[in-house]
């Protein structure tokens, strides 16, 4: 099925290379080395390996489970009929188009979690797999460069050749998939195979938007391009593709727009974040990596007011983005309801956070994490790691079932058998989501990708944004090499040290992240305290001369706390959530006993959880146990206001679960929001 002879697409590679400015040979994730604009660049892809504990955990999954499945089921034509589509296109194979017309960026993002493992793993099949595919994937493109198997085929059937002319369609975000996952196949393996493709795909987007309108310009929605374009820029230093990325942008708002794809209004006269979330969230991330490149100021003011807006009005407890299933825009708001417009898959008002039908699709959660980890790099702020590492443990993880195999499209914060409301995805985690699968391969290469994560570089030293058991060999900006070893179980204790096994002559900094709900945490260098900043919400400078052997023991206290949200989020006025370090806790109909219900259960203001390390799945979780106390069982059928019982709360056991992990060993209700207890 997969066949083209290797020799053929190394030809093209080289053909392509001659006329390109040369390669970077930085090999990061996303590679902000010489971004002039940006504080932080990423270390080398193949410079982190995880050792033990949560995320090695992780990645052993994705690498024996979530990656192999994924590779299985965008190349076979009985489940997704992405891999068949780029054959009917080559002509390798005959038939029709099937599955959504953003199916080639499934599989770019799949190729693109084969790459990352390769880049970890140096396994030689993979290398051989992903060979096999891009051989097939070059066949499609035109000569011009275009590429879209749903538009060529066609194509070949019609003779006329069309592009962009549906504004629903997503060509460009297709090829966005594809620069990300060319730069990133590029960075693992050396090769320039796909890269050959991705470079001709963006001169096409270049040659295309010189000559178009911006009614045309502005139909490519969930701009992953935008993305992909500077990585482009970053992989083949070819300067044209920064001003591509800025004329994007530029021409946002300029013909009439919607709120939808966040495109009413010209990108820095942006007030609010409304619309779909992920083309909102891909939008900013892209912004922020053409900040780094130019340095423009007003597109930061821009990226400044948006992350106010969501992080302190519009985020869920989790990281989850997006309430809203279906609703409008300037809703309640506008004096003139020509305003309104209809929006999906949205951001809903501020304060507007429903739990039972909370959208939070997962694509969107990711495109949280990708904004603030750019975020983080433009700035070296804290909050902005403190805001990725909280999406990435709840609202991402809990789109991917413990054993990799089963996913959510989207994450609400409650779930409740007797819920009147019918809605579109599934609340149990499925094999393939039928509607659209484009959540799956997008958490399998997030979870790839997290080693990418864990540390940065700068003039200073080494940053240290996410803890977990792991190695680092580097080099500092300088070139000089630096190695150490990292021992913790995080997040399920706060216990974090870290081993100097290589470091230069000359001082530099170890910047180790106290996150923001770290109170009272101390640190240690070689059994002695070490006094510096710790402050919550930054990131704590310990600048020296090192040498191996050299230790730091960092304390981060991890109590199980109670969390209330502003009274102005009305559905959950009176009720807690508990969360214990980064890690939001839920409660289960499983865990309680069997004569009460989720939702009849209540916390109280001073309950002492205590943790508990169980296996789930096979995987390590820390649950909590404590008391609750049955407060409303009342039976509610036909009725919708009953007077207040005034009878005293009976106390039961209960066990709390991380967000993430619900639904893992038996399906039923489930609420991360309880009723605040006397």
């Amino acid at each position: 099925m997969l066949h083209m002879k290797l020799s053929t697409t190394i030809a093209l590679s080289v053909g392509l290379l001659a006329c390109m400015p040369a390669l970077a040979q930085t090999k990061s994730l996303v590679n902000t080395s010489a971004s002039t604009h940006a504080r932080l660049s990423s270390v080398n892809m193949q410079d982190v390996k995880w050792t033990k504990g949560f995320w090695a955990d992780r990645f052993e999954v994705c690498k024996t489970s979530m990656v192999p499945n994924m590779w299985n089921i965008y190349n076979d034509p009985k489940i997704s009929h992405a891999f068949k589509n780029f054959e009917i296109a080559a002509g390798i194979d005959t038939g029709s188009h099937k599955g959504p017309s953003f199916h080639d960026g499934d599989y770019y993002k799949t190729l693109e979690a084969m790459a990352s493992l390769y880049a970890s793993t140096k396994d030689p099949k993979l290398d051989q797999m992903m060979d096999k595919a891009i051989a097939t994937i070059a066949k499609v493109q035109r000569e011009d460069g275009y590429i879209y198997t749903k538009s060529t085929i066609e194509q070949m059937k019609t003779g006329k050749k069309r592009q962009f002319d549906d504004r629903l369609s997503f060509e460009a975000y297709n090829i966005g998939h594809l620069m990300t996952a060319a730069c990133v196949h590029y960075r693992a393996t050396g090769k320039t195979n796909l890269l050959d493709v991705a470079k001709k795909a963006t001169e096409y987007l270049y040659n295309f938007y010189q000559n178009t309108s911006p009614e045309i310009a502005r139909n490519a929605i969930c701009p992953s391009h935008y993305m992909g374009i500077i990585e482009m820029y970053r992989t083949t230093k070819e300067p044209k593709y920064v001003e591509l990325a800025k004329k994007l942008i530029d021409i946002r708002g300029v013909a009439p727009g919607t709120d939808d794809n966040s495109d009413r209004y010209k990108f820095r006269d942006m007030k609010e974040v409304v619309g779909h979330a992920v083309r909102a969230n891909y939008l900013f991330a892209g912004a922020a990596d053409l900040y780094a490149e130019n340095g423009d100021t007003s597109l930061l003011n821009t990226l400044n007011r948006m992350w106010d807006d969501v992080v302190n009005h519009k985020m869920y407890i989790t990281g989850g983005c997006g309430a809203l299933y279906d609703g409008v825009s300037n809703d309640g708001t506008s004096y003139n309801p020509d305003n309104v417009e209809k929006l999906h898959q949205a951001y809903g008002r501020d304060y507007q956070l429903p739990n039972l039908t909370a959208h939070n699709e997962t694509c969107a959660n990711i495109g949280n994490v990708l904004w603030n980890w750019r975020m983080l790099k433009l700035t070296g702020e804290a909050r902005y790691a403190d805001v990725m590492e909280l999406a990435l443990y709840n609202s991402v993880l809990s789109g991917i079932s413990l054993d990799g195999t089963k996913f959510l499209y989207t994450n609400p914060l409650a779930y409740s058998e007797e819920s009147p409301t019918i809605q579109r995805w599934s609340k149990e985690r499925v094999p393939y989501i039928g509607l659209s699968n484009c959540c799956p391969p997008n958490v399998v290469r997030t979870v790839a990708e997290v080693n990418n994560y864990a540390y940065s570089l700068s003039d200073e030293g080494v940053w240290l944004n996410l803890y977990g058991g792991s190695t680092l060999n580097t080099n500092l900006k300088d070139g000089s090499p630096v190695a150490l070893t990292q021992v913790t179980n995080y997040p399920w204790d706060g216990n974090i040290v870290i081993n100097i096994e290589k470091a230069p002559a000359q001082s530099f900094a170890f910047m180790l992240r106290i996150p923001g709900w770290a109170k009272g945490a101390k640190l240690m260098v070689n059994g002695k305290p070490f006094q510096t900043g710790l402050e919550p919400g930054t990131y704590a400078s310990v600048k020296r001369t090192w040498k191996a052997g050299d230790k730091v023991e960092l304390v981060l206290p991890m109590k199980a706390s109670l969390i209330e949200a502003n009274p102005m989020v009305e559905e959950t006025r009176n009720q807690v959530a508990v969360k214990r370090g980064p890690i939001v806790y839920c409660l289960e109909a499983v865990d309680i006993p069997k004569d009460t219900k989720v939702f009849d259960l209540g916390i109280a203001a001073k309950t002492n959880f205590q943790p508990k390390l169980v296996k789930i799945a096979n995987s390590d979780v820390m649950i909590l146990e404590g008391k609750a106390k049955v407060i409303g069982q009342k039976d509610w059928k036909g009725t919708l206001y009953k007077e207040v019982s005034d009878k005293d709360p009976v106390e039961v056991p209960v066990k709390l679960v991380p967000y993430y992990a619900w639904g893992n060993r038996a399906f039923g209700d489930m609420s991360v929001w309880l009723r605040l207890s006397r």
